[in-house]
């Protein structure tokens, strides 16, 4: 729950409260006053529609990035990759994770397409 969140939900508490204690008082005969009876229904209307709205809110979630980072035993020779359709040069920026799957867009034709990984035999 963030800050103003929890100070609309105190300011409409104490809002009921007031509102209850106001109507509670024009009933009384002696010391109460009629004018404290359609006072404390607005506190306690003003206070249910803050109550209201603050639930309403919705929480806000934090961005999330994942970063995937591959570790290679060893030195490995890494072989330049090609464009299936226009034999252009493919840089690590051209490949994306896409549903859990490597993806990639050549930025000479604009091909997309997933890469798979051929066996070694």
């Amino acid at each position: 729950m963030n800050a103003g969140k929890i100070v609309a939900i105190i300011a409409a508490v104490l809002l009921i409260l007031f509102g209850a204690l106001m109507v509670l008082g024009a009933t009384n005969t002696e010391t109460g006053s009629s004018g404290w009876l359609p006072i404390g229904f607005v506190f306690i209307a003003v206070g249910l529609v803050v109550i209201f709205f603050a639930a309403r809110q919705p929480a806000k979630t934090p961005d999330t990035n994942i970063t995937m980072n591959v570790e290679l035993p060893g030195n490995v020779k890494m072989d330049t990759i090609k464009c299936k359709s226009c034999g252009g040069t493919l840089a690590p920026e051209n490949i994306q994770l896409v549903a859990g799957a490597p993806v990639v867009t050549c930025p000479f034709c604009h091909t997309t397409y997933q890469l798979t990984e051929e066996p070694k035999w």
